[in-house]
């Protein structure tokens, strides 16, 4: 792996999310090549055509309302390049990632984790200041 550098979502790429405020237990669904759970009160994101769900916690902690069912993150995230193919634990499960993805980390000491494309992290974040 090589050194992680810390990245700051691009402000014009906004989230649609709605937290699952519902008597449920939860549910899974197939994503990243495993079955990620969903908790009672975790957030359905939908991130341009790609939906998943996030860890309540999570969401609350990196996200603002930034209108109408939208939201920004306005945390930032210490991303690095992953050399081979593997997978990172996740508050919602296992996501697995090819050499090349982003292993991308909520906290800057590791925590907090998940794997993106190269072609939609670079879309998306940038290099913070």
């Amino acid at each position: 792996m090589s050194s992680r550098l810390k990245y700051v979502k691009r402000a014009t790429v906004p989230v649609v999310a709605v937290p699952l405020e519902l008597e449920t237990d939860g549910f899974t669904y197939e994503k990243w090549g495993s079955v990620p759970r969903c908790k009672a009160g975790d957030w359905v994101v939908n991130n341009g055509g790609d939906i998943y769900t996030v860890d309540r916690q999570t969401f609350e902690r990196t996200y603002r309302q930034v209108g109408a069912g939208t939201y920004a993150k306005v945390t930032p995230v210490w991303a690095e390049v992953a050399r081979e193919p593997g997978c990172v634990s996740t508050k919602e499960g296992v996501t697995h990632y090819r050499g090349g993805d982003y292993l991308v980390f909520n906290e800057e000491h590791g925590g907090d984790a998940y794997a993106v494309s190269a072609e939609k992290f670079e879309a998306m974040y940038e290099r913070a200041e």
